[in-house]
């Protein structure tokens, strides 16, 4: 069996190379029973279940023939794609995880979350992720009308752009003690977010970081179990 995590994908039809890179990674994993588990950041930004795009009908049907033959599809929500919900899932038989989500591959636990509760020093997001990520909130935004939801998420990624710019790299990278703090009862932490992939090793732990995609690659996670014996990879994506 192979256990494949990726996140930080970012898809859009403005970066058409990104869409057909991820469908080239379905493609290449479908004959290999495959249980692919994303974490945050699928879509450059959500903006509700009841979007339809034409990219978008694309990739849902290579997912369908993808989970068809047998595969596993596993998401959890990064501060892009917060809103997507199992709505979505559902018409490719794919699985809604939680924020924090701790799996089992043999006799290891696996810490599966987008990263970005992690970077506690960035003050002012952590403020913003608060409030954006209140159920109630996000239920009333589901109702209001996609045009007025587009805007909004348009104006969300100007001010996170502008954002960025302004603060210290080092204050959008993950708190050194709040790695610490996650790693009592686990084994292994998997998360994306600070788009910084390497292998870290804690004590006789890993952290392991996953890669955005860019316009030619991405670094993707491959957990192979056979026999009861894991091998663990990050690798180069080509596409």
């Amino acid at each position: 069996m192979t256990y494949l995590f990726i996140s930080d994908l970012h898809l859009s039809p403005e970066h058409p190379q990104l869409i057909r890179g991820f469908l080239k990674l379905l493609n290449s994993y479908q004959h290999k029973n495959t249980h692919l588990y994303i974490l945050g950041d699928w879509f450059n930004a959500w903006i509700g279940d009841d979007y339809t795009a034409a990219w978008l009908d694309e990739i849902i049907e290579h997912l369908r023939i993808f989970t068809k033959a047998g595969n596993q599809v596993y998401f959890q929500v990064g501060n892009r794609d917060f809103a997507l919900n199992q709505t979505f899932l559902n018409q490719f038989s794919g699985h809604l995880l939680p924020d924090i989500y701790n799996l089992h591959i043999g006799s290891t636990t696996i810490r599966l979350e987008h990263g970005d509760a992690l970077c506690t020093d960035d003050i002012s997001y952590q403020r913003f992720r608060k409030i954006i990520r209140n159920p109630l909130l996000i239920a009333i935004l589901r109702k209001t009308p996609l045009s007025f939801r587009k805007k909004l998420v348009n104006g969300f990624r100007k001010k996170s752009i502008q954002s960025k710019e302004l603060k210290a790299y080092d204050i959008m990278d993950v708190n050194q003690r709040a790695v610490f703090e996650v790693m009592d009862n686990i084994d292994l932490l998997i998360h994306g977010h600070t788009h910084r992939p390497e292998i870290h090793q804690i004590n006789q732990k890993k952290r392991i970081v996953l890669g955005d995609w860019r316009e030619h690659q991405a670094k993707i996670l491959e957990i192979s179990s056979e026999a009861g014996i894991s091998t663990l990879q990050l690798i180069d994506w080509d596409y």
